[in-house]
């Protein structure tokens, strides 16, 4: 039977560098591998991070897109509206003056003698083909009494001529007033059914379309 020879003190230092060193290289093996990983855990908490922080920044920025695109929206709808209310009231002060030049003209026309004979007449033959009564009243101008009997037995031949009915006209005292434009209304019925055809009641339909 054989036995080992015991070691020395050199040999036994030796083993036991070879241990420590086995160890360390143990030990940096573990801390590289342990590194790795906590670096791998490290980019990808860093990656979700970044990835959430993208999202909250994009919605941030999508937030500010949609109202600033509110506000553009209100803007431009106020600018609108300021310019249609602008080009309601210009509208309506270009209308309130034609009007104005209107009556205006409509004065001249009663007083052009060859003018407003005709507009007399018309308006009386008118006012008979819409009312189409065999009697009927009107009421004029005192100052027109002699031009509307001067006018009275021709429109009466041609409405008779027209209708092939006749009709009986009543001139009434109560006389349109003497500064207005003229023209005449005229009523059947009984006095129930009206046509206005004086220059200031057709312009007043004017204004009102």
């Amino acid at each position: 039977m054989s036995f080992n020879k015991a070691l020395n003190d050199e040999e036994v230092f030796s083993e036991m560098r070879k241990m420590v060193a086995f160890i360390k290289q143990e030990a940096l093996e573990k801390a590289r591998e342990i590194k790795v990983k906590a670096d791998e855990e490290f980019n990808i908490e860093k990656a979700k991070l970044v990835r959430q922080e993208a999202i909250n920044i994009d919605a941030a920025f999508q937030r500010k897109v949609k109202q600033a695109d509110v506000q553009r929206r209100i803007a431009q709808s106020n600018n609108i509206n300021k310019s249609r209310m602008t080009l309601l009231l210009t509208r309506q002060q270009m209308l309130d003056d034609l009007f104005a030049e209107s009556r205006t003209q409509l004065v001249a026309v009663a007083k052009d003698p060859v003018r407003y004979e005709k507009f007399l007449s018309d308006s009386l033959l008118q006012a008979f083909y819409r009312l189409l009564e065999s009697e009927v009243t009107v009421r004029y101008r005192k100052a027109d009494k002699d031009l509307i009997d001067k006018l009275l037995p021709v429109l009466k031949s041609r409405y008779l001529e027209a209708t092939n009915q006749p009709i009986e006209v009543q001139l009434l005292e109560d006389h349109l007033p003497a500064d207005g434009a003229g023209g005449v209304i005229v009523a059947g019925n009984g006095g129930r059914t009206i046509c206005n055809n004086t220059p200031e009641a057709r312009l007043a339909i004017l204004e009102e379309d």
